[in-house]
Formats: structure tokens, C-alpha cells, sequence
């Protein structure tokens, strides 16, 4: 069933209606994704916010009996959260907010300020110790000078250790410092007990924390893991007495807590308003861009099976349907150039016919009425006159049959020499009597061509020749060898062909003289049946002239 051009609209209009509804349900899937993601992110900035005021309580306490107020403060500010802090040994020590249903199976995370969680404080300490906790020391670790450089840490070291020292005038140390020393110097023994446990000598810390760079012993700090594993596990074990113990947080929803997505439907109402608008306009702009050329194209087309010649389609934009315009007005152009072309082949033929028939009319009619006898002579006559139709018509046929992709080739290894000597020997006679000089030079090359062919291609060339050179002048057959190719050229010395007239040179029934006398040539048919020829074998013929001094044709068979 044909489909009218409003039936593809219409088509062309669901398929941007489906594409509507398809845009504006991805539409709404990306806000409420987006609407989701961001109240996911709030709830992650909220655990946050929980996490890190329950870490700076317990950096601040020894303990979490005053826990519940802090959570207190926290579910006011988050209503639908309920959070709860339970003990390592599973005793609850707070629970706030909720309807106190079962807890979730995981904990949240673990608030222990001597094992900050990296994933909730990206900017934790790399032995996770929060900065906050100070213990028995004064000053934090980013204000303390990082080596002993006046000697009174050392000097305080000896003197605890009963080693012979002088006077370390602790008195003159500032209170602080004092106590950061002796802080020190307990952290030392701790570190070197975990050491001697672990069969390591003893080894001298900096303020820092890390191990001095010259030990008082005047050896190397032996097993740097190892001691900072030591130094690490004794500094939580000194300042455990002064944080909160570590605690389980468990964060969950009441059950009838929902993702809020307010103003999302707004926003989707107006995606798809402006959704259908577009699908709208789009097809209404659709719609006229394929309707209008159409129409064009339809009235040129009836134009055109009438009879009469199509005018040329208005051409606009670069669509499929411009393409079929630009399609249409070529097919038009090129149905009146083959009109004009079959005009003028049907003439020529009749031109061609007509001269021959008239002439063995005549004849026939006077021997009929009694003008002339049937002897010899009207014999002759008749027979060079059905001669001439003869050729005509075989010319027609060799190029009806290479037109239709029929033309039998039987090819084989041909010398070109012996080639060029049988057009030599077919033609020096007429050559000779016109008084002009027929040469053919070949190397030993070969072409892996039809002979017949081969032969009847050079046939035409040397006749085509040989008719419009004068006495006194050359034509001149010679083969080269031109990569894998064999060129073949046939040159003379004749008036040569106008540069207007060049390109036309292998059209059919096409010859330089208008009138198209016999005196002056064939049918015109010669060289269309040479090109047909060469390009059945594979090969290409070209030719090159100038006026007043001779024409080239060349030939190139591919071996």
C-alpha cells in the first residue's frame, strides 16, 4: 500500500512524540536522582557533623556519662535520626531519638579518639592519634621544637636513668616545657619496656615522638618498624587514662522517614512543557521541509511523463529530500541530453543508410526502365554500394554488443611486432598510393590481448590515419613499455583536430567535417568501436593533437 507524504509526517510526528516521552521520563529519572543523591549527601554531611562532635567529646572527657545531652543536641538538630552509643562490652551507653526499634546490624563507625576513622577525618594523623589529645603533655605537637637543642631533655634523661649528670637547672624550664619533658621521658619507658619485650634495645625519643639522631649510647636506632610500632601502641596506652573509651555509633531512621523530593515536580512539569514544545516545533518544521519539495518534485515529475521537459526542482538545505531534488534534476538533464543524443544518432544512421540505398535505388530503377544494362560494371557498383551498408551495419553491432557486456574476447600472448606487421602488410598498398610513408617500430613486447580485436582496433586507427594525411606525410606505429603496461601509439602527420573538437573525437557517428561527405570519411563509428575495444580488454585509449601538425592516438593494454 502506497503511503502518502502526510502519512510520513504523521509517522515522523509519533516517532518525535515517543522521543518527548522518552526525554521527559529520563528527565525526571535524572532529578530525582539528582534529588536523591543530594539528600544522600546531607545525611552523609549530618553523620559527619555527629561523628566528629562525639570525637571532640570524647578527646575532652574521660569517660561518656555525660554523652546524653551531647546526643540530645544532636537529634534536635537531625529529627529524624536516632542515635545511639553502645560500649565495647555491648552495654548501651546512650540512646537518643527514634522509636526505639532494633538496631541496625552494623554500627555507623567507632568514636575512639585514639583511632580516628581516615574515611570520616581525611586529614587524620597518620597513627590516628587525634591532635586534640594532649594527655599528660602542655604543648601540642605542632609547637614543640622537634629536636633537644638546648641539652636539657637529655641532661633530665640522664639524671633520671642515676646516670652521672650536672645540674640540669630544671628550675630555669618554663612549666610547660617542664611538663612536656617529663611526659616524654614517661612515654620513653613505656616504649622501651614494649622494646625489651620484644628483645630490642632501649632507644631515646624527640619531642616529636620519633627516635633521636643520636642516641646517648652511640648506636644506630635499631628496627625502625619495630620501634614505631612500639612508640605508637605506648602513646595510646599513655593517653587512654585521658580520653573516653571507645564507643559504638549506631545511626538509623524512623520507619516512616522518606527521601524529600519537594519541587521536583515543578521541575518536572516544565522539562516536559518545554519537551513538547520542542516536539512540537520540530515537527511542524518537519512537516513543511518534506511536504514543500515534494510537492515540487511531484508536479515535475507529471511534467515529465507528458512528454514535455521537466524544469529544473528548487534545491535547499542538505537533507535527504534536497539529495532526491538534486537526484531529479540530474535524471531530467541527463533524460534530455540522451533524447538529444538518440535524435541524433537515429539521424546519422539514416544519413548513413540513405546515400547507399539511394545509390543501388537509382541504379536498379535505369536498369529497370532500360537507361543502363545489368552488365559488370551495375554489378560492381551494386556490390561496393551493399559494401558500404554492410559495414555500417557490422559497426552497429559490434558496439551493441559491447555495450551490452557481450563482447567475447579470446586472449592470448600476441608479439606486437607481428602485430604491427600485419597492419603494414594490409596497408602499404593504399599508403604507398597516396604517397605516404607507413612505418612501425615494436620492441619485443607482448600484449596478452584478442588478436582479432587487436588487429580490427588497429585496423581503424591506421584507415582513420591514413584518410586525413597528404602526400608527402607519415604515419608511424610504435610500442613502448611503460611500467607494467605496453603503450601502443599511432601517430601521424595530418592536419590534426581543433582543441574544441578533441574531446568529441570518440563519439559516435562524430566527424570533423558537418557535412559528412564520403569523400572525407567513414561512418564515424571507427574510433567509438576502438575505445569500446581497449576498454574490454582492461586497457585506455587518450588522444592529443595539434592543429596543422598531426594527431596521436595511444593505446594502454595492461600485461
Amino acid at each position: 500500500m502506497r503511503r502518502s507524504v502526510f502519512a510520513r509526517v504523521l509517522a515522523v510526528a509519533v516517532l518525535v512524540a515517543l522521543c518527548s516521552i522518552a526525554a521527559t521520563a529520563w528527565l525526571a529519572t535524572q532529578l530525582t536522582r539528582a534529588s536523591i543523591e543530594r539528600e544522600q549527601g546531607r545525611e552523609l554531611a549530618a553523620d559527619n557533623r555527629i561523628y566528629a562532635t562525639l570525637l571532640e567529646h570524647a578527646t575532652r572527657h574521660r569517660d561518656w556519662s555525660d554523652a546524653g545531652g551531647v546526643l540530645a543536641s544532636l537529634v534536635e538538630a537531625n529529627p529524624h535520626r536516632r542515635i545511639t552509643l553502645v560500649a565495647k562490652d555491648g552495654g548501651t551507653l546512650a540512646d537518643v531519638g527514634g522509636d526505639r526499634g532494633p538496631l541496625p546490624s552494623t554500627a555507623a563507625a567507632v568514636v575512639d579518639a585514639l583511632a580516628v576513622d581516615p574515611v570520616l577525618v581525611p586529614d587524620a594523623p597518620a597513627d590516628r592519634v587525634d591532635e586534640r589529645v594532649l594527655g599528660p603533655f602542655r604543648t601540642p605537637i605542632q609547637f614543640r621544637e622537634r629536636e633537644d637543642r638546648t641539652g636539657s631533655l637529655g641532661c633530665l634523661r640522664d639524671t633520671r636513668k642515676g646516670r652521672d649528670a650536672k645540674d640540669c637547672q630544671e628550675s630555669r624550664l618554663s612549666f610547660d616545657t617542664a611538663a612536656d619533658f617529663a611526659a616524654l621521658l614517661d612515654l620513653e619507658d613505656i616504649a622501651n619496656g614494649c622494646l625489651a619485650r620484644k628483645g630490642l634495645p632501649e632507644v631515646e625519643l624527640d619531642p616529636d615522638f620519633t627516635p633521636a639522631r643520636k642516641q646517648s649510647t652511640g648506636s644506630g636506632v635499631p628496627d625502625e618498624p619495630a620501634v614505631a610500632g612500639c612508640v605508637a601502641a605506648s602513646r595510646k596506652e599513655q593517653l587512654a587514662p585521658y580520653v573516653a573509651p571507645p564507643a559504638l555509633l549506631y545511626l538509623s531512621s524512623p520507619s516512616t522517614a522518606a527521601i524529600s523530593l519537594s519541587g521536583n515536580g515543578w521541575q518536572v512539569a516544565g522539562a516536559a512543557g518545554a519537551v513538547l514544545l520542542v516536539a512540537a516545533g520540530v515537527t511542524a518544521l518537519v512537516g513543511a521541509r518534506i511536504t514543500r519539495p515534494l510537492r515540487a518534485l511531484t508536479a515535475a515529475a507529471r511534467h515529465m511523463s507528458d512528454g514535455g521537459v521537466a524544469p529544473p526542482v528548487r534545491v535547499s538545505g542538505h537533507d535527504e529530500v534536497a539529495d532526491l531534488a538534486r537526484a531529479f534534476n540530474t535524471m531530467a538533464a541527463n533524460r534530455a541530453r540522451l533524447e538529444q543524443a538518440r535524435r541524433a544518432v537515429v539521424g546519422d544512421v539514416a544519413h548513413e543508410l540513405r546515400t547507399p540505398l539511394s545509390n543501388i535505388r537509382g541504379w536498379l530503377e535505369a536498369a529497370e526502365d532500360g537507361v543502363s544494362d545489368g552488365g559488370p560494371e551495375l554489378t560492381a557498383l551494386l556490390l561496393k554500394e551493399a559494401l558500404v551498408l554492410q559495414h555500417v551495419v557490422d559497426d552497429l553491432q559490434d558496439l551493441a554488443v559491447a555495450d551490452a557486456g557481450e563482447l567475447r574476447l579470446v586472449v592470448e600472448e600476441v608479439p606486437v611486432a607481428e602485430a604491427f606487421e600485419q597492419v603494414r602488410a594490409a596497408h602499404g598498398p593504399q599508403a604507398a598510393q597516396a604517397g605516404v610513408v607507413l612505418s612501425a617500430a615494436a620492441a619485443e613486447l607482448v600484449v596478452v590481448a584478442d588478436p582479432v580485436r587487436l588487429r580490427q582496433i588497429l585496423d581503424n586507427l591506421v584507415t582513420n590515419a591514413l584518410r586525413y594525411v597528404p602526400a608527402g606525410g607519415s604515419v608511424a606505429l610504435a610500442a613502448t613499455r611503460d611500467g607494467s603496461d605496453v603503450l601502443i601509439t599511432v601517430a601521424d602527420t595530418g592536419g590534426g583536430i581543433a582543441a574544441d573538437d578533441v574531446p568529441h573525437v570518440f563519439d559516435r557517428f562524430w566527424r570533423a567535417d558537418r557535412s559528412r561527405a564520403r569523400a572525407t570519411g567513414g561512418s564515424g563509428l571507427g574510433l567509438s568501436i576502438v575505445r569500446k575495444f581497449v576498454e574490454a580488454h582492461g586497457g585506455s585509449v587518450a588522444v592529443a593533437s595539434t592543429l596543422g601538425k598531426g594527431t596521436t592516438f595511444t593505446l594502454r593494454f595492461p600485461t
